[in-house]
């Protein structure tokens, strides 16, 4: 086994994780486990919930790195840890069920309150997602490419930094600062076009670069 670092490509490491090189799997949990932690915490509120599901994913990489196709990991990995967050409030919900069956009112547990925190963080993400995806704003997004929707989608509903959704998306920062843009030109632009007039699109800036990496 040898030292990884910033120079390896995501798909070089997975090819050293399905070898068997943990060094590999603990370069590519440097690299990603950051934005995958801010990502999930959007969704939920429970950090110790969060934390069990960005190492279940980095296990499920550990057993699984073999089957991934190449390229950058930063949409399979999303994809591995949304499915562990699902099981999670999913046994969640259960334990809940269990100890809220008597008919009297019980106290309510740790794991209860933990999912109607995580209900009430969903209501609220759902609320941006609507105002990005409906009405107006949401028939212009349909107007804009795919991978200009993305950026826009990593930095503004998910929070993340131009460095976090750059490991997420698999592209440069310097591209996701300039999709940003053109992003919010082009949605201003669908914008006027649908509702002439002033239009503001102050909330659309994507965060800077920083944060957890």
């Amino acid at each position: 086994m040898r030292g990884h670092g910033e120079n390896d490509t995501d798909a070089a490491l997975l090819r050293a994780v399905a070898d068997g090189d943990a060094s590999a799997l603990a370069a590519l949990y440097e690299r990603h486990a950051g934005w995958l932690h801010a990502r999930l915490t959007r969704r939920c509120a429970d950090a110790e919930v969060v934390r069990e599901v960005v190492q279940d994913t980095f296990v499920t990489v550990w057993r699984s790195a073999g089957g991934h196709g190449g390229g950058e990991a930063g949409g399979w990995l999303w994809t591995i840890a949304a499915r562990r967050l699902v099981d999670a409030r999913r046994a969640q919900e259960r334990v809940a069920r269990v100890e809220t069956a008597p008919a009297s009112r019980p106290v309510p547990s740790r794991s209860a309150r933990s999912v109607r925190s995580v209900e009430s963080v969903e209501s609220a993400e759902e609320r941006v997602l609507a105002g990005l995806e409906f009405g107006d704003v949401g028939t212009a997004l349909g107007r804009i490419s795919p991978e200009l929707r993305e950026v826009l989608r990593a930095t503004v509903v998910d929070g993340l930094t131009t460095r976090e959704a750059a490991r997420l998306l698999g592209i440069p920062e310097g591209t996701v600062k300039t999709r940003a843009m053109r992003a919010r030109a082009e949605l201003r632009a669908a914008l006027a076009q649908l509702n002439p007039g002033p239009v503001n699109t102050g909330p659309l800036h994507p965060r800077p670069a920083g944060g957890p990496a």
